[in-house]
């Protein structure tokens, strides 16, 4: 079955064919850096990862594009409250988002751009859209002249409504049209400012993104992601300042996450509902958390309340006792006259679980399949206490695959721990303090390639507030 896809910029499901024969680049919307992320944000994060994780699955070689958003208004914001630089801020955020996306399990970006380090690029791309017409500037701001721009509104679908949201939001006698945005914004005391052509200053949030994934995906690339609540103005303004700029299509497939409310209300401050990833890690474990952000459809709303929570906790635990199950079989040399049904079922099940996932990344459905594996594990363990290896290693091994690597749940049984030597312990005690500081020196792919190895002997660590915990398992 072909992959299909719910393209925002036309409001249809696609087949999905990429540009280039078997490579997918994307590029996703990461975090602005001014405070902890919140689950409405993991939301997004890990459907990106459930993307990203699929496509590998399909055999395709995924160029993955996540910006850090390190320069905006809400973070100079922040600095101005706490008298910390944006550098600062930007850090400390940093560090926490990373930190939050590893719990969850969420693959890194083959690239993660920062805004700060692209700055002379996107002041080069701005002073092209003026010379094409397309920009203005004035007493050292510069726009975005949205009349210039004739499909403006055709991702959103919403053109009018965008020019009246425009007029509502910013009276500004500075600009010709009320939703023209700014490219660049003249320096105001105790802001972060640049040299540019048009005096001191900064970027605006819409520039950053699309400079910087057109620097690292090119001038056309395949999917672009994020939230909902990006749609308009942030990724209508992304595609009129790309296709004014190169005259081709900027991204060709555009997919969004449905919004995350909790216990039935939008999630806000003043509401005293906001969950942070951290906050929500204190109510269940990361795999629970990611198991019910995976639980409804990416399209489909979602509701964070205790009783999801525990839903998605019993079902996970369902999955995980039956995976126990089948490792605590004792294995045989020969083949017993159930195994062929269950393999049978294992199989049919992952069959079912591809054609879910195929049709616009169905994860309610992909995770139904993996229950008809649970079924048939139990079925079969509930009538025989013995399984060949073969066929212990095969069904095992589809399941983990569908299960981890595709929807990025990890494997943790109860398991039969090995016994620890003092040597071990003391080597394995210079492998987390050389992991520590890899960690500390923000090589995160050094880390996690550690982590991944020690997993496949045996050795399962956990990152935890308190330090690294590690412990031997035998599978």
């Amino acid at each position: 079955m072909r992959l299909r896809i719910f393209n925002t910029l036309g409001m249809r499901k696609e087949d999905f064919v990429p540009l280039r024969d078997g490579e997918v680049r994307i590029y996703a919307c990461g975090p602005t850096v001014y405070d902890f992320i919140h689950i409405g944000n993991a939301r997004a994060f890990v459907f990106m990862d459930i993307v990203h994780r699929y496509l590998e699955y399909k055999g395709f070689r995924v160029i993955f594009v996540s910006n850090i958003t390190d320069v905006d208004d809400k973070i100079i914001r922040r600095s101005q409250e706490t008298g910390l630089s944006i550098q600062q801020i930007g850090e400390i955020y940093s560090e926490a988002y990373f930190n939050d996306i590893e719990a969850l399990n969420i693959m890194k970006p083959d690239v993660c751009p920062r805004a700060t380090q692209h700055i002379s690029e996107m002041i080069e791309v701005i002073q092209k859209l003026i010379e094409k017409g397309f920009a203005y500037q004035v007493d050292g701001d510069v726009y975005f002249d949205v009349s210039k721009f004739e499909d403006y509104g055709k991702l959103s679908g919403n053109k009018m409504e965008a020019l009246e949201m425009g007029a509502r939001i910013e009276v500004n006698p500075k600009k010709r049209n009320p939703a023209d945005f700014a490219l660049w914004k003249s320096r105001k005391e105790g802001e972060p400012a640049w040299y540019s052509p048009w005096g001191w200053g900064r970027p605006g949030w819409h520039i950053e993104c699309s400079t910087m994934a057109m620097r690292y995906l090119g001038e056309t690339f395949d999917i672009h992601m994020g939230g909902k609540d990006l749609i308009f103005p942030h990724h209508e303004n992304e595609i009129a300042q790309a296709e004014s700029l190169t005259g081709k299509p900027f991204a060709r497939y555009w997919l969004h996450n449905e919004w995350l409310t909790v216990n039935g209300q939008k999630m806000s401050k003043s509401l005293g509902n906001f969950i942070t990833v951290q906050d929500a890690l204190k109510m269940c474990s990361p795999q629970v958390l990611r198991f019910f952000l995976i639980s409804a459809h990416y399209r489909s709303p979602l509701d964070f309340n205790k009783e999801s929570l525990e839903q998605a906790k019993a079902s996970l635990e369902k999955i995980l006792n039956a995976i126990e199950r089948l490792l605590s079989l004792e294995e045989r040399t020969k083949k017993g006259e159930n195994e062929d049904a269950l393999l049978s079922q294992v199989y049919e099940a992952k069959k079912r679980f591809e054609e879910a996932m195929d049709d616009d990344f169905n994860t309610p459905l992909a995770i139904a399949a993996i229950f008809d594996i649970v079924k048939a594990i139990n079925i079969y363990s509930s009538k025989e206490r013995q399984i060949e290896s073969t066929t212990k290693k095969e069904v095992y091994g589809v399941v983990r695959t569908l299960l981890e690597d595709v929807l990025g749940i990890k494997i943790e049984t109860k398991g039969k721990e090995k016994p620890r030597s003092e040597l071990v312990d003391s080597l394995m005690n210079i492998i987390l303090e050389f992991r520590q500081e890899m960690r500390r020196r923000k090589e995160w792919k050094i880390s996690d390639e550690i982590r991944d190895k020690l997993r496949k002997i045996g050795v399962i660590i956990e990152d935890t507030p308190h330090g690294t915990r590690w412990q031997l398992k035998e599978v």
